[in-house]
């Protein structure tokens, strides 16, 4: 009996081993989960038998440290939850590894080419994401490889100082003779096409608190010609004008800029321009896509805008613990793990991303190193017992 017994410990130590192996084989491994294997008794009715595994537990609770990586599309869980991708054959699999990139048809895929799950952007009837609308279906996220199409130029914010101190000139107003006007400023604008044209404003004081504004298109008078800005004696507007600038550039949509200048003043001393904001930009081409700490999608275009795409997807589970593991860094549900529930970063039971850093392994090599040590002298224990037990036999035949 002894034989079977300390057989079935070298047996449990055996597999103990092949689990501390693997903690130690993976600590450089990036998302990593260390596991345990858990003794218990083993009994041949009301007599003891020997030892076994009664189970291997996931550390899947205890989290990694984050190694910073500085690229845009590597992001860590901070917390609960588990990113969400899906194999060719459609079965999703859940991992800790936020390594992300996209494929040849623009779809976000982890390391393994798996194709991330993630939120879709509520669009408008023209295909135009829509802000604050909500998130769309879940499924597959695809970042648009084509270009972003040019938006016309529809309003202009203009905030500045017009000095009190400026003198009004003696001649009439001339674009092209800088002595009749006290200051000018030029902002750029785009038409339908995406082509760019020049306002410039040519600001004349032309009687106390009171400044009227020239403007040109592409050099050409534009409509409306001029502008009254009055001032109160506090130096702010008395009213804000509707200024409504219109144009029609050859081949391209009419313009129709609205002109905000909300906040300007007139105070003594320098005159500078604050804010000189027209919207509007040029087509452009995908150069870049990046993560957002809630998990929204960014795709960067060459003309300098960005636009969200669809929001990366956090799994969480009642019983993390009963995951199933396919790999070492993913895992599968079961009948015991629940269903997965579903839900942006920071939202819910979901952890927040950090961009730009990967979880590392959580495996403590000092633990494991601890365990190895006390698996060997538990190994050399039971093949002792085996070594005694057979020189006893040995020793009994010889009596015989």
């Amino acid at each position: 009996m002894s034989f079977e017994i300390a057989l079935s410990g070298i047996n449990a130590i055996n597999t103990s081993l092949d689990s501390i192996s693997n903690n130690i084989a993976n600590a450089g491994t990036y998302g990593f989960k260390s596991t345990r294997a858990n003794f218990a008794s083993l009994y041949a009715g009301s007599q003891p038998a020997g030892a076994q595994i009664n189970s291997l537990t996931q550390s899947i609770d205890i989290g990694g440290g984050a190694m910073t990586t500085g690229r845009g599309l590597d992001a860590m869980v901070q917390g609960r939850g588990f990113f969400v991708t899906k194999e060719s054959s459609g079965v999703e699999v859940y991992t800790r590894v936020g390594i992300f990139g996209t494929d040849q048809n623009g779809y976000l895929v982890d390391a393994s080419n798996r194709r991330v799950q993630g939120y879709a952007v509520m669009r408008d009837a023209n295909g135009v994401p829509v802000d604050g609308a909500g998130l769309g279906a879940m499924g597959d996220l695809q970042v648009p490889s084509g270009q972003v199409a040019a938006q016309a130029s529809s309003r202009m914010q203009y905030v500045s100082n017009l000095s009190s101190d400026w003198v009004a000139p003696t001649a009439a107003f001339d674009a092209t003779n800088p002595l009749t006007y006290n200051s000018s400023d030029v902002s750029v604008v785009y038409d339908s096409l995406g082509s760019q044209h020049t306002v410039t404003q040519y600001f004349v004081k032309t009687g106390t608190n009171q400044v009227t504004v020239h403007y040109t298109f592409d050099g050409a008078t534009a409509t409306p010609a001029t502008q009254v800005l009055s001032f109160g004696t506090d130096g702010q507007l008395a009213a804000v004008p509707a200024v409504t600038l219109t144009a029609a550039p050859a081949g391209a949509d009419p313009l129709s800029i609205a002109l905000d200048y909300t906040g300007s003043t007139q105070y003594a001393g320098e005159s500078r321009p604050s804010v000189n904001a027209p919207n509007g930009y040029a087509s452009g081409t995908r150069v870049n896509v990046t993560l957002s700490e809630d998990g929204s999608v960014i795709a960067e275009y060459s003309n300098g805008q960005k636009q969200k795409v669809g929001t990366v997807a956090l799994a969480t589970f009642p019983n993390e613990q009963a995951l199933q593991a396919i790999s070492d860094t993913s895992w599968t549900t079961t009948s015991n793990s629940g269903t997965p529930l579903y839900a942006t970063p920071g939202t819910g039971m979901a952890g927040e991303l950090t961009v730009g850093a990967i979880e590392q392994s959580n495996v403590d090599m000092t633990s494991e190193l601890v365990s190895l040590m006390t698996s060997q002298r538990n190994y050399q224990a039971n093949t002792k017992v085996i070594s005694t037990e057979s020189d006893m036999m040995q020793s009994l035949m010889q009596a015989v």
